[in-house]
């Protein structure tokens, strides 16, 4: 496996919320910023081994954080939900 498909998918996002979307056969995952929805589809599918049927992402909005006195900005984040094909899953922990 390519590393450059490891870089692309940072990590799984695992809430209520994408464990309701499971049932629909979507997976939510945080992404690179700078990914595109084809790159993408391309690292799932090299990754998991599965059949992709839509990528639809969003750009997180960053957020203002203060520790004591520093202020400052959260990371910048992308997020992508994956569509897969009927009867296919991945195995999230």
């Amino acid at each position: 496996m390519d590393t450059k498909y490891l870089e692309i998918i940072k990590a799984p996002l695992i809430t209520e919320k994408s464990r309701d979307r499971e049932a629909l056969n979507q997976y939510s995952f945080k992404v690179s910023p700078k990914a595109s929805k084809i790159e993408i589809k391309e690292a799932v599918e090299k990754i998991f081994k599965v059949d992709v049927l839509e990528v639809r992402t969003s750009n997180m909005p960053v957020k203002k954080k203060r520790v004591g006195r520093y202020a400052g900005l959260s990371n910048r984040c992308k997020k992508a939900i994956v569509t897969l094909k009927p009867g296919q899953t991945i195995e999230m922990q």
